[in-house]
């Protein structure tokens, strides 16, 4: 995999720039083609992490003009040193390498609490050009069913961290996902920091009015918070049930970070992405104040999964087939010969044009 992972990148650079390579790093389906060119033919959650480490393994930044920061498990705990590795490497500013760790940073929050679909992340690494440019993809894992989902970012189209920032999720759909970073979250993202500028005793209030297990009714066509606590089922289409929407669409946090929100009600936020980047602020935090915003003041958010693409097949039991290490080898081989022949014919041609104006004489 390593050996075809250089020459394939080899080629890539050369065709279409450090850029462009990472362009289609963060195509999520250009990836997944990707995993299965390495001979990494089963769409399971191995694909990220096993690609990405052989990359990280094979790309060097002086040879790529690009590195990689970060990976799975306690490698993703090391990605800010990894980006002042590389800022050495890449001779990035110290302003430049402030904006990368600020955007890992909150890549990572935003996926963890403003997507709630149930994942987890365990891996992130973040791709890095000479110029700066960068690159996400990080992947989570849903404890319970144990499935994986994956999130790609580039940083030329990210115009708000908050707003729509990914260039693509791929992974199993959910029926239900708290998702603030929808255009139609934009109300309740704006309420939310409101409310984190309010005292925190009075929202505490508040959000303990919702949690009550009393009977009283916020509005006359309402039920109270405490009647969700045993989730109703109702018969879906093919026989199989499912919670009713609203039992989880309201179901409040258990803990909430007051600290956090008093950290926030002293800084006061200007937006949501100041509100994020509070410490303590997590999924608990963010959730709470999107409820109290739609249930109190009418902001809703979006509760639609935002994975644009899904996929199940094969497996490691050697399902479609086995890995080929014999055709491996012999289209490693191909590649570095078209490259090296590629070379030839440019430095064949650029001699000619040197030559053109000596012949027009």
């Amino acid at each position: 995999m390593k050996g075809l992972a250089h020459a394939m990148f080899e080629v890539i650079v050369d065709e279409y720039g450090v850029n462009g390579a990472i362009e289609k790093l963060a195509d999520p389906l250009w990836f997944q083609s990707l995993s299965c060119a390495l001979a990494y033919d089963w769409h399971s959650s191995g694909t990220t992490t096993v690609v990405c480490g052989v990359l990280k393994s094979v790309i060097k930044p002086e040879e790529f003009g690009f590195g990689i920061a970060g990976g799975k498990g306690k490698a993703s705990r090391k990605t800010l040193s990894d980006i002042d590795a590389l800022g050495d490497s890449l001779r990035l500013t110290d302003a430049k390498l402030a904006e990368l760790k600020y955007a890992s940073r909150l890549s990572a929050k935003v996926d963890n609490a403003c997507v709630q679909d149930g994942y987890q992340l365990y891996h992130h690494s973040m791709f890095i050009t000479e110029k700066g440019e960068w690159a996400v993809i990080q992947q989570g894992m849903n404890a319970n069913d144990r499935y994986a989902r994956r999130y790609h970012w580039l940083s030329s189209s990210v115009k708000q961290y908050v707003e729509e920032p990914h260039q693509g999720i791929v992974g199993r759909q959910c029926d239900m996902v708290l998702d603030l970073t929808s255009k139609e979250s934009r109300g309740c993202r704006g309420t939310s920091v409101d409310l984190a500028r309010t005292d925190p005793r009075e929202l505490e209030r508040v959000y303990k009015e919702l949690s009550a297990s009393t009977t009283k009714r916020i509005r006359h066509d309402q039920r109270t918070l405490a009647e969700f606590d045993v989730i109703p089922v109702v018969e879906r289409k093919g026989g199989r049930d499912m919670p009713e929407r609203e039992a989880l669409l309201y179901r409040m946090p258990r803990r909430v970070n007051w600290d956090a929100l008093r950290v926030a009600y002293d800084k006061q936020p200007e937006n949501y992405e100041q509100f994020l980047c509070v410490r303590g602020v997590g999924p608990a935090t963010v959730r709470a104040l999107a409820l109290v915003s739609e249930l109190i003041y009418g902001e809703p958010a979006s509760w639609r999964d935002p994975v644009k693409y899904s996929f199940a097949f094969g497996g490691k039991d050697g399902v479609p087939y086995p890995v080929d290490k014999c055709t491996m080898d012999e289209t490693t081989e191909i590649l570095r010969n078209a490259l090296k022949e590629a070379n030839v014919k440019q430095a064949v041609a650029a001699n000619m044009l040197k030559k053109l104006p000596r012949s027009s004489n």
